[in-house]
């Protein structure tokens, strides 16, 4: 039987210029429903492999394939857009000018389904009373429920955060998983989160790995 491999890293390097490279060898696989947590201390490069596998950056060497089609090696480079990932960075990044519902609706806006699907959403991450809303008007917690459901609108294949639970108090933070775990469980979601959090990479039951020396290492839960 022939395994769905969602994600395919393969022998992936990266520096800036002529530095030294702050990724080395690089290899990783992740099949459809797989939740995989990257753990390592500030500036060991964690952020840049979510970069590098959404599109913003292009790696010195190596080959990124997102769902079996070749998105990044020497000689191909399709762009974020097309990737068919959805994206959930530290800052949110929702746009302060359009309510909650037209937040999770713009990436979907010509979809011919796009007020069901939000409708799902909204009610799948219970923000029916804040729908008219806008960001500033929520709370941290909040704009992360709609930063994510923003993210899960298009339906992508792979779900990439980065530190989604940075900023919020301990009460909060385990309040936000709970519920983002069933969601992830309920849609089968394949995810990487990124974090410098132990204790959050081993609450989502994930593979979990550290980097170090520019390099993944599974650990042991």
């Amino acid at each position: 039987m022939t395994i769905n491999l969602i994600l395919e890293i393969t022998n992936l390097e990266f520096s800036y210029k002529k530095e030294d490279p702050i990724l080395y060898n690089l290899n990783l696989k992740l099949k459809e429903g797989e939740i995989f947590s990257i753990h390592g201390s500030s500036g060991s490069g964690k952020s840049t492999i979510l970069r590098l596998i959404a599109g913003f950056e292009k790696q010195s060497k190596g080959i990124i394939k997102i769902n079996n089609k070749i998105v990044s090696d020497k000689n191909n480079f399709i762009p974020t857009e097309k990737r068919n990932i959805g994206l959930v960075f530290q800052d949110k990044n929702l746009f302060p000018h359009l309510n909650i519902k037209n937040n999770i609706k713009f990436g979907i806006i010509n979809h011919p389904n796009s007020s069901i699907i939000v409708e799902d959403l909204i009610n799948l991450f219970g923000l029916k009373k804040l729908e008219n809303k806008y960001p500033h008007e929520l709370s941290g917690g909040e704009q992360q429920r709609v930063a994510i459901a923003r993210s899960l609108a298009p339906s992508p294949k792979l779900l990439l955060l980065d530190e989604p639970f940075n900023g919020l108090d301990e009460t909060l933070k385990n309040e936000l998983q709970d519920e983002m775990m069933k969601i992830f469980l309920e849609k089968k979601q394949t995810i990487i989160i990124v974090t410098h959090n132990y204790n959050e990479s081993k609450f989502f039951l994930s593979k979990i790995s550290e980097l170090r020396s520019g390099r993944l290492q599974l650990v042991d839960l």
